[in-house]
């Protein structure tokens, strides 16, 4: 972040400077001092070129500064559930977060900025009780993964994605379906998403 601050003043320091020289070279043109001397004309072309690269240098780092990438797992050492309620899996183990969109606390994703995200979703369980997940945009459902309890299969695993395009704000989590539960520890029940690109 501070060499990302440092990057922007340099380029708003020299954006400034060539602003302050281009205009005294259009001051200078317009008193016409460009018969006198004709390199000034391509100076000023180069020098609006210069310009052109630095606004967009500008412009690559403001889209880095809205990246929005993160990962988790739900922590802990054992079952999560069942409840009689549907509830939202909280994915305490932050693997990465970069723009704080996705909240430990509530184990919900909030969107920043209006684009289409990447999000995914993966659990295990024990085969004795029935896993059901939902991953939600706001209160729908998108998409889902299950498995039924057996008696003879000792683990489960499972898991789903979806591309979504999102308004700023629009909150995205899992929900744990009633009477159902996974698994959870740092490795194999987790919940990531990234923004893809913003519209």
């Amino acid at each position: 972040d501070r060499i990302n601050m440092n990057l922007t003043f340099c380029v708003l320091v020299l954006i400034s400077g060539l602003t302050l020289v281009q205009s005294v070279v259009e001051t200078e043109t317009s008193a016409g001092t460009q018969s006198c001397c004709p390199d000034l004309s391509l100076f000023h072309q180069e020098l609006s070129a210069v310009k052109a690269k630095l606004e967009a240098v500008e412009t690559k780092l403001k889209e880095t500064e809205s990246q929005v990438v993160f990962s988790a797992a739900t922590g802990g050492n054992g079952a999560i559930g069942p409840f009689s309620q549907p509830q939202t899996l909280v994915f305490r183990t932050v693997i990465t977060n970069i723009g704080n969109a996705y909240n430990q606390h509530t184990g919900v994703f909030v969107a920043p900025v209006r684009g289409i995200y990447h999000f995914a979703f993966y659990y295990h369980a024990s085969g004795l009780h029935p896993s059901y997940v939902h991953l939600m945009k706001n209160s729908d459902i998108v998409v889902l993964s299950s498995d039924q309890q057996t008696a003879n299969d000792g683990a489960d695993n499972g898991g789903n994605a979806a591309l979504l395009e999102l308004q700023q704000g629009d909150q995205v989590y899992v929900q744990l379906v009633a009477n159902n539960h996974v698994w959870g520890n740092n490795y194999h029940t987790t919940f990531s998403g990234f923004l893809l690109h913003q519209v």
